[in-house]
């Protein structure tokens, strides 16, 4: 028996699906069976019919009107189209039999066998099933696994034409539990619309346990010729699909490249005039809360931002990648957006964040300073102000107008003692100037308070000068009706005065603040004061001999019985004030020895900081520095699947990523050192923004490599390229890749291309070039020499490709409707195209025609799509 099966060779069909029942064995009982020898020749009847009544004629009966071959050989005409040898017109047998025997030998000359179910006719069984499969997917209610059960309620003959034809079927009014009428509707509707004649009837398949499988088979077979034509707009629609789908994507990417890039740059805008601001405080602690705002960025808002950097560039290269691997033009980004811009930008960041640091740091030093030297500065005028408190009216006072000679001489002792006073205060004088002056360079924010106090000091010393020099003149002219003076008071009040003025400034050392930064200093301090200690014994004795000339003039006065009134006349410094200065001295100095040890105790262990900064940093740059030799060997001599090498590199990245809290451990130690206001290290030559400079440049360099991986698996199985032939570009790559950097130099590129069998003239070296390197940077990575190799060998999707598609899908027109998008393609894509195609203004233009040839071209152009 002669079957759909040869027709259906056209179909292109995989190997058998696992799902699919075989089913090699007739059933002996089914031959047997008289019901299904009925509804066989039934169902082959009106199948023949079907045929034959394209040449104007039909059988009533199989037997009957077959048997002289006459209306056979018409039949397989029909169905091949080929004109058979001439039939023979006579009655006799013989005639009839040499009829029969021409049909069955055209027939073997197809190569069609006649007995059991060859392996082509299980192919095509499993092709024709496998269509409906794909034909009825989205119905519900239909699930096609044979052709016996799966038609019996009707469902799967309905879904069939509604795939095809929705107008002719209402498929939500159909009802599982009523297979007679979904049957009949179907078997109606074919015949009537389709030109599909009945071959079953509906009770003949609802009233047995398992239909026919054959003449479902036919039947089926009929649907499937039937809608043959809209195959070819399937497969059209398909390859739209495809491509739209690819472009989708990669405008999707664009925009989130777009988005990210301009978010980055955003924040990189504003974060730079922040860290370019130096608006100076007026304080340390103030600098301070600075310095913990900047750690605070440094710690919790860049890091992301530096994910986002990393993401940003791996992005922006897999989007090339897939472009190239589609046939587009290169990706570029808007103005300013570039990788390129980004690093720029990055770039700026990192220069105002190392300059931000440091004029943090000097800020705190300057203001450390300032803040010493504000404390000196008001000391001084407290003492210096403390000391000229009365001087003025002293110095303007007529005392000795009404004097004796000896009180007379007394009072010009006492005032040459004074001057003597005097001149040892110029050197406080002109210190407290010198503050003040070095105050206003450093800009101190009291600076104004400061001039003040130390112009009014100036020019009260100005006018103690000017009183002075008077008072002595006064004296002087009195001195000469004045002949005789105490030459022991006047010893007492000349050794007194400077020795009084030695304790003072020695008081005023012992409590003299100190800043100091390092071992070296606080040594240099604590030498100087062991220094001043060893004189000690000689300032006592010094003591012992002014307080020695006090007691010779009470013994003086009491061998000659003179009544002493009042204190020495030649100075105010009393025996008893020496005493208690010197024992306020005494009592300063271990005090001043406690406060440097405590300082030496904090330099040591600030040198300890340092040690275990140093000994912490040492390793972690190390780690770094053979991390990243390791890195750059890695994405060089790579070995195995392209598949092993991203499972390497990913444990390898998390290999790296597990040293993540010995660089947290530094960060906290670093922490610690600035907490102590450290500066210098001599233990080490890293820097905490050389580590993390360092540190960021790894993780960015793994990412990297695995990204160029994960483009070349993209590479090969877009492109279909083998293991070996990865190898063998590799291996071609490293050979020439002289300095094993990942890239290599136009002269060395041109020798690898010559080496793979290229002949090249200058023109068409220039356009490879032009290729690898769009950039123009006179480097070639190994990405982009498989992108090129797979390029230059490899079929890809074209523009008049897509045009053919779309002249399927509008049946030939030169332009296509909305409906017709919308009946072909998926909703989202058929919208996409609707949105994007211009309107067709060709002579044979309709209302709605849109122009898919432009589209199609300005797909693999450079346009806004």
């Amino acid at each position: 028996m002669v079957d759909y099966h040869a027709a259906n060779n056209q179909s292109s069909v995989g190997g058998p699906q696992t799902y699919m029942e075989q089913e090699n064995d007739w059933d002996r009982d089914l031959l047997l069976d008289p019901a299904w020898e009925k509804q066989q020749r039934k169902t082959f009847t009106a199948w023949c019919n079907s045929h034959l009544r394209k040449a104007g004629t039909q059988i009533e009966n199989i037997e009957e009107d077959f048997r002289d071959g006459l209306k056979l050989m018409l039949l397989l005409e029909v169905i091949s189209g080929e004109r058979l040898p001439k039939p023979e017109r006579g009655k006799m047998r013989v005639h009839k039999i040499n009829n029969v025997n021409k049909a069955l030998d055209f027939i073997a000359s197809k190569g069609v066998k006649l007995v059991s179910i060859g392996a082509e006719e299980t192919s095509a069984k499993e092709g024709l099933l496998l269509w409906c499969q794909r034909k009825t997917a989205p119905y519900k209610n239909v699930n096609v696994q044979n052709f016996h059960i799966s038609w019996k309620d009707g469902l799967a003959f309905n879904a069939l034409i509604h795939r095809h034809r929705p107008d002719l079927i209402d498929y939500d009014s159909l009802r599982k539990d009523d297979p007679v009428t979904n049957l009949n509707n179907a078997f109606e509707v074919a015949e009537k619309h389709l030109d599909i004649p009945k071959m079953l009837d509906a009770e003949d398949i609802v009233n047995t346990a398992r239909p026919d499988e054959k003449a479902i088979m036919t039947y089926v077979s009929s649907f499937y010729h039937a809608f043959s034509g809209a195959q070819k707009a399937e497969t059209a629609a398909n390859r739209i699909c495809k491509v739209l789908a690819v472009n989708q994507e990669n405008e999707q990417m664009m925009e989130d490249y777009e988005k990210l890039a301009s978010d980055l740059l955003e924040w990189i805008r504003r974060t730079i005039p922040w860290l370019e601001n130096r608006t100076q405080e007026k304080t340390v602690n103030d600098m301070q809360v600075k310095q913990e705002d900047f750690r605070d960025y440094r710690c919790v808002h860049k890091p992301p931002k530096v994910q986002e950097k990393c993401q940003l560039e791996i992005s922006f290269n897999t989007l090339q990648t897939k472009l190239r691997l589609s046939n587009r033009p290169a990706f570029m980004p808007s103005e300013g957006r570039m990788v390129s811009d980004i690093n720029k930008a990055w770039h700026n960041l990192e220069g105002a964040e190392k300059g931000y640091e440091e004029w943090i740091l000097s800020e705190i030093r300057r203001l450390e300073r300032l803040e010493h030297l504000a404390v000196k500065f008001h000391q001084k005028c407290a003492i210096h102000e403390s000391w000229t408190d009365g001087k003025e009216a002293m110095l303007t006072q007529k005392d000795y107008e009404t004097c004796t000679l000896s009180e007379v001489k007394a009072l010009l002792r006492k005032h040459e003692a004074f001057e003597s006073d005097l001149a040892a205060h110029q050197d406080r004088v002109e210190q407290i100037a010198a503050i003040a002056q070095e105050l206003n360079e450093l800009d101190y924010y009291d600076a104004a308070s400061v001039n003040a106090r130390c112009q009014k000091i100036c020019d009260q010393w100005d006018v103690l000068g000017e009183l002075t020099h008077k008072r002595k003149e006064s004296l002087e002219r009195t001195e000469k009706q004045l002949e005789s003076i105490d030459e022991l008071y006047l010893e007492y009040a000349k050794r007194a005065a400077p020795f009084n003025n030695w304790m003072e400034g020695a008081m005023e050392d012992l409590q003299d603040m100190f800043i100091v930064h390092n071992i070296e200093e606080i040594q240099g301090l604590i030498t100087a004061h062991e220094q001043f200690k060893s004189t000690l014994p000689e300032a006592n004795k010094e003591r012992e001999a002014i307080q020695s000339i006090q007691s010779e003039v009470q013994k003086i006065a009491q061998s000659n019985g003179i009544k002493l009134s009042g204190g020495n006349p030649y100075t105010s410094i009393t025996p008893e004030s020496i005493n208690s200065k010197w024992e306020q001295a005494m009592a300063m100095v271990p005090l001043r020895d406690n406060a440097l040890q405590e300082e030496l105790n904090k330099q040591n262990s600030n040198d300890t900081l340092r040690a275990t900064f140093a000994t912490q940093a040492n390793a972690v740059g190390a780690y770094i520095q053979a991390k990243m030799e390791e890195i750059g060997r890695i994405s060089i001599e790579m070995n195995g699947t392209l598949e092993d090498q991203l499972t390497n590199l990913k444990e390898y990245q998390k290999s790296i990523m597990s040293y993540t809290p010995e660089i947290n451990k530094l960060e906290g130690y670093h922490q610690h050192i600035q907490e102590a206001l450290i500066f210098d290290n001599q233990y080490t030559s890293y820097t905490m923004e050389h580590l993390r400079v360092g540190w960021e440049q790894l993780l960015t360099t793994i990412a990297r490599t695995i990204n160029e991986v994960e483009n070349q698996i993209l590479t090969r199985d877009a492109k279909g390229i083998s293991q070996e032939q990865l190898y063998e570009y590799r291996a071609s790559f490293n050979h020439f890749d002289k300095k094993r950097s990942g890239q290599m130099v136009s002269d060395d590129f041109r020798a690898l291309l010559i080496s793979t069998g290229n002949s090249l003239g200058e023109a068409e070296f220039n356009r490879i070039m032009g290729i690898v390197d769009p950039n123009g940077s006179g480097a070639v990575t190994f990405q982009a020499f498989i992108d090129f190799m797979s390029t230059e060998t490899t079929d890809r999707d074209t523009a008049d490709q897509v045009i053919a598609s779309f002249k399927i899908l509008a049946a030939d027109k030169n332009y296509i409707t909305a409906d017709e998008l919308r009946r072909e393609l998926p909703p989202d894509q058929a919208e996409y195209c609707i949105a994007r195609m211009a309107p067709y203004t060709g002579p044979d233009a309709v209302p709605g025609a849109l122009d898919y040839m432009s589209f199609s071209t300005a797909l693999y152009g450079e346009s806004d799509l």
